[in-house]
């Protein structure tokens, strides 16, 4: 052990309550004083390491571990960033106050609203911070009405970003999306994301975007109908100047409309290579775009769209008590969105005007399909294919199980279904064997030291290991509410004495889990 651990080991044993008390007695002053110093040395190490992180003399193990702590150490930072900026905040509510009850000279008709004080003091602090961060003055208020929501509302959130549970832009989104809920309504969705800590270790922003939402939507479902129509108030399209002669066209849309809008233009890039077009499959989709808004060719060929809309039946007849709907490879969208886009098929269907499209009409409008979800993880289960290849049907079925890449942290569109046990390695073609990925983590068998599937009645769990032994474990998308046991919240971190390394698991192991049909609950999905 370094000289540097063991001043750590001896400060962080029979000294650590003392120095914690002492830590708190002294307030922000004594944590600046602590952090002042520690800023100092890091400094240092920062801008003239003098060979301490030369790779030449150091395994590549110790350089894993310092990302760890450091990954750690700045989680626990923004998190502690967090109830400072709500305390400036709170002091300066409280110096406005008492400065309009001073003017006033006692008079109580004469202090200015509640409401306008805390208006004033708001504006105060934002310019503070922004001050004081480099940050626009926009983005500090932005900053303060999330880190108050924090702070007050989503004490399970704030834990998971202070032990490194959960990434800052992660947690930061989830305050900003419960901005129109009522306080009790906010800590009842952060009482539902706290439960599902362990399950989303291994999720990218996207992923946990749509955790976030299934949550709102549940604490609460009378206002998902509202806040859709009003959010469609405020669809638009900007252009933003880039670098090096770049811009970005942006459109803000219905889900549905931008779903199909994305893969409209993936299917025609795909098209195109299978043609022969040798740019990558994003440039084709920039020039498609550009060139047929613009009309400098020819407008892509007519075709059916595809898209697959995961949505239980009692959520169809009754949008505000069922669960949440899902877009295939774009995620949970408000149910009133769906039923909008399902009234016209639905209706034509009713009253019969699809028989002019002869036996084509179902397949032409909407098609129904029953799939299967499980009793507690609310994932799909389905069926199994003996072929070395996924099976189209199969194929798809995972598509909609997983929704975006199952790597760990990846929000990219599912582009190749894997086989989690290799195919060559005598990796069955089933359900419970396979994932979707993008092109990049399909190369997981050259990037990780193992990815597998982890025992137990969670649902689908994969673990990825990295070559330095970080492992990270992916669940499968929950399509409905569970109705089993609620899974563990992870255990508060503890800080080590000592940093050390240690060897990741290198063992493979083959699980595979069957659910009984009985055991299975229906729900609808459509595709339109």
């Amino acid at each position: 052990m370094s000289r540097i651990a063991q001043m750590i080991e001896g400060a962080m044993g029979e000294a650590h309550r003392p120095l914690l008390d002492a830590l708190r007695a002294d307030g922000p002053v004594g944590l600046s004083i602590l952090l002042a110093d520690v800023r100092e040395l890091l400094v240092e190490c920062a801008t003239d390491p003098a060979g301490m992180l030369d790779a030449a003399q150091r395994d590549r193990g110790d350089f894993s571990a310092l990302l760890g702590v450091i990954h750690e150490s700045l989680s626990a930072l923004e998190a502690l960033e967090a109830r400072a900026v709500v305390g400036l905040g709170d002091a300066i509510s409280r110096d406005r106050r008492a400065e309009a009850r001073a003017k006033a000279a006692q008079e109580a008709a004469e202090v200015p609203p509640e409401q306008e004080i805390e208006a004033r003091a708001d504006r105060l602090t934002a310019r503070e911070l922004s001050m004081i961060t480099r940050r626009s003055p926009a983005a500090a208020r932005g900053s303060l009405a999330t880190c108050r929501r924090l702070v007050r509302d989503m004490p399970h959130l704030l834990r998971a970003l202070a032990t490194g549970h959960a990434a800052p832009s992660v947690v930061h989104g989830a305050a900003r999306s419960t901005a129109p809920l009522t306080s009790a309504q906010r800590r009842e969705v952060d009482e539902q994301l706290g439960i599902r800590i362990v399950e989303l270790d291994g999720a990218g922003c996207t992923r946990w975007g749509r955790a976030v939402d299934e949550a709102v939507q549940l604490a609460d479902p009378g206002g998902e109908a509202r806040r859709h129509q009003h959010a469609r108030t405020r669809r638009h399209v900007t252009v933003r100047p880039g670098d090096h002669g770049m811009a970005t066209v942006s459109a803000h849309l219905p889900a549905v409309d931008a779903a199909l809008i994305g893969k409209r233009l993936s299917l025609e890039a795909e098209r195109l290579r299978a043609h022969g077009d040798r740019r990558g499959h994003q440039q084709i989709q920039a020039d498609v775009f550009a060139d047929t808004l613009l009309g400098r060719s020819e407008e892509m060929d007519p075709t059916v769209l595809d898209l697959g809309v995961i949505i239980t039946d009692r959520t169809l007849f009754s949008p505000r008590g069922g669960d949440a709907a899902h877009l295939e490879g774009f995620g949970v969208v408000p149910p009133e969105a769906i039923r909008e886009a399902m009234v016209g098929p639905l209706s034509d269907l009713a009253r019969g005007l699809d028989r002019s499209l002869g036996d084509d009409a179902a397949e032409a409008r909407l098609q129904l399909r029953r799939l299967y979800t499980h009793p507690t993880s609310g994932e799909l289960v389905g069926v199994e294919s003996r072929a070395r290849a996924f099976p189209r049907g199969l194929a798809r079925f995972i598509r909609w199980r997983d929704l975006t890449c199952r790597g760990p942290f990846c929000d990219a569109p599912i582009r190749q279904i894997d086989h989690i046990d290799p195919a060559s390695a005598g990796g069955p073609t089933t359900l419970e064997n396979g994932q979707g990925l993008c092109a990049w983590c399909n190369d997981k068998e050259g990037q990780t030291l193992a990815v597998e599937q982890v025992a137990g009645l969670d649902g689908h769990r994969i673990r990825w290991t990295s070559l330095g032994g970080t492992t990270r474990v992916t669940a499968a998308e929950r399509l409905t509410r569970s109705a089993g046991p609620r899974p563990r919240r992870p255990q508060r971190a503890r800080r080590p004495r000592r940093v050390s390394r240690r060897a990741g698991d290198q063992g493979r192991s083959k699980v595979r889990q069957s659910v009984p049909s009985k055991a299975r609950t229906p729900s609808e999905t459509v595709r339109q």
